[in-house]
């Protein structure tokens, strides 16, 4: 992400951090008994030091990533409480959630033991080669765009890992969970919930945030809260 001195997690939304918005939405449910904070090891001791003042009013786990997303989380798995009958893996860079979007996913899982949201694409989807040229229309009926929180069952997921022999090239958990063997179930995304990846989905977010429903009860959490989560 260019235009930002900091990796895309620790940029400010709105004044905030974007990490610390996207934790919040998760220890603020009576129904999460673990809050994981996988950090790359290169961070690990600046982010100590730089958020030391969140950290001390926010139930977080920091946990040391990986070298790749996958080993990161397996990295938060190995650090789950024994007490956790489901596990969510979801994005830092997706601060923009709600608890009845949260409710609709852990809701799917429970049911399937395994689940996550995905965005339909309404969009017609052309393949192209590495000169830009269409080389094919993909037919979209039955795609999604795969989102986080992807939810589920703990045994389920642990075992997933167990038999990958290629955590590296794993993108996403429903895909190491699908080679498995395990189907997952995919309930409607949301369109608000985008990864920040560029500079413009930093600004977009900020117009986001904005139009979410607000939830409350989150200034409790630590006095770093602001107007749009009263």
């Amino acid at each position: 992400m260019t235009g930002f001195q900091k990796k895309k997690p620790y940029i400010d939304l709105k004044g905030r951090p974007i990490w610390v918005r996207t934790a919040e939405h998760f220890l603020s449910r009576d129904d999460v008994c673990q809050t994981i904070l996988v950090v790359a090891p290169d961070d690990l001791e600046w982010f100590r030091e730089t958020y030391r003042a969140n950290l001390a009013f926010m139930d977080l786990q920091v946990v040391t990533g990986g070298a790749s997303r996958a080993e990161s989380v397996l990295k938060g798995l190995q650090a789950v409480r024994p007490e956790a009958d489901y596990i969510a893996v979801h994005d830092a860079a997706r601060p923009l959630l709600t608890a009845k979007w949260i409710d609709e996913v852990f809701a799917a899982a429970t049911q399937h033991k395994a689940a996550i949201p995905g965005l339909r694409i309404s969009s017609t989807v052309k393949r192209v080669n590495a000169a830009g040229a269409i080389t094919e229309t993909v037919d979209r009926t039955g795609l999604v765009q795969a989102q986080t929180p992807q939810v589920f069952e703990r045994s389920v997921l642990e075992k997933s890992f167990a038999i990958c022999r290629k955590l590296a090239s794993v993108t996403d958990d429903a895909s190491l969970v699908e080679a498995a063997g395990h189907p997952v179930h995919v309930v409607d995304g949301w369109p608000m919930n985008i990864k920040l990846t560029t500079a413009e989905d930093v600004r977009l977010a900020e117009l986001f945030l904005s139009a979410l429903p607000k939830p409350g009860g989150l200034n409790s959490l630590h006095p770093f809260g602001d107007e749009l989560f009263r």
